[in-house]
């Protein structure tokens, strides 16, 4: 696959990733290998290009988090159609896809981040479909399980995740959200369903354990009062 980044023309994605991000076994998680970034990995070739970070390259927290959670508990995803909401390296949707999930989705912003999935998806026997959208304003998507890891660090786009999960919630589906404990998680919509102690490889300190939780998202007393 093809994607115009700040290499110049036209640069295979795909084969940069394969020769300088490494697949490993993610820690935590040894059912799953992903391309990791490492110090030599070169990835302020795909910051610099002023769109999107290379958020697609670690392992965070709370995708760790759901990821085990979800090979831990195969009941939760299995048969469903699975959506994964900012897909990143795909972690999340390969769980699922192992779990046994009768489909998956895989969203992100961020084109080289479905590149990264398409490669990760292969390496792991799994198939997930790659969709290059933003939800945070569309309508909710047909899905038995929306999965969301790691949205939660910002305010504006915690808000409008949890809009967006809100719409799903009302169409009928269910919500987990994984993630660290952030700033912008809604903690009084949110149900604790388990707790691990995880590598965050996103916190720029060499993948320092941290805790991270997997909640089921309430709906909102505004949902509540309207069934």
């Amino acid at each position: 696959m093809l994607i115009k980044t700040s290499l110049g023309a036209a640069s295979d994605t795909a084969g940069y990733i394969q020769a300088r991000l490494p697949l490993l076994p993610v820690p935590a998680i040894p059912e799953i290998r992903l391309h990791q970034a490492q110090k030599s990995s070169g990835l302020s070739r795909f910051a610099d290009n002023g769109e999107h970070s290379p958020y697609w390259a670690y392992a965070w927290a709370g995708g760790a988090a759901l990821a085990r959670y979800l090979l831990d508990h195969p009941e939760m995803v299995a048969g469903e159609l699975v959506l994964d909401l900012g897909t990143g390296s795909g972690l999340v949707a390969i769980a699922a896809a192992k779990a046994g999930a009768r489909e998956i989705i895989g969203t992100d912003i961020d084109p080289v981040a479905l590149v990264a999935l398409s490669l990760n998806t292969a390496a792991n026997g799994v198939e997930v479909t790659g969709l290059l959208a933003d939800l945070a304003t569309a309508d909710p998507v047909a899905a038995d399980l929306i999965v969301a890891a790691d949205l939660f660090y910002e305010q504006r786009l915690a808000e409008q995740t949890t809009r967006f999960l809100d719409r799903c919630l009302e169409s009928g589906a269910q919500v987990l959200i994984g993630d660290p404990w952030r700033a912008w998680l809604p903690l009084a919509r949110l149900r604790l369903l388990a707790d691990y102690a995880v590598p965050d490889f996103g916190d720029g300190k060499g993948g320092a354990v941290t805790r991270s939780g997997v909640f089921a998202l309430k709906p909102s007393q505004r949902m509540a009062y309207s069934v």
